[in-house]
């Protein structure tokens, strides 16, 4: 992505300070969304380095991951698996809990829904501390999936998300920081 892109995409980004709770500064990808280029050229950026068919699944995290992560397993040609908060997915599902900058949460996909050795890109908008994201790649690992890499619209790098991901081998890129 070149910096003139990078610049209207972070121009359509606003921050909201003290949001969900006070101290947090919280990056409002809703307007980037809203703009029908801004939106399309991080579709593009957020799959451009990443050959079609080469990945099986795009991980999807609830809630803002499923606005990206349908479009780009669409582009890539492959099927898409939705991450969710508990009690959304009927069936049997795995889960994990995990820790938030402001809390604690939990994850959740159906068994099944990802076959051994399944080649598996995460998606969501930010990464902060990486817990969410990090919870992500285990239950895709503990699924018996392989976590091909992480891509997000946004990372925090003062929070360390990212190289938390590093750290566990898994290649996590973003279009903007903050």
């Amino acid at each position: 992505m070149n910096i003139d892109d990078a610049r209207h995409l972070q121009a359509l980004i606003r921050t909201i300070p003290d949001f969900p709770s006070p101290g947090i500064q919280f990056r409002d990808v809703m307007p980037l969304l809203a703009d029908a280029h801004g939106f399309a050229r991080a579709l593009e950026a957020l799959a451009e380095d990443i050959a079609p068919h080469s990945i099986d699944m795009v991980a999807a995290i609830e809630a803002r991951g499923f606005l990206l992560g349908g479009a780009i397993a669409q582009r890539l040609g492959c099927g898409l698996l939705p991450v969710r908060k508990p009690g959304k997915l009927p069936g049997p599902n795995h889960g994990i809990d995990y820790a938030l900058e402001y809390g604690s949460d939990r994850l959740e996909m159906q068994v099944g829904s990802v076959k051994p050795g399944a080649r598996v890109l995460v998606i969501d908008d930010l990464i902060a501390t990486g817990g969410t994201a990090l919870a992500c790649g285990e239950l895709i690992a503990r699924a018996g999936g392989h976590v091909a890499g992480f891509r997000f619209l946004i990372d925090l790098p003062d929070l360390g998300g990212a190289a938390r991901l590093a750290a566990r081998g898994w290649d996590a890129r973003s279009l903007l920081r903050y």
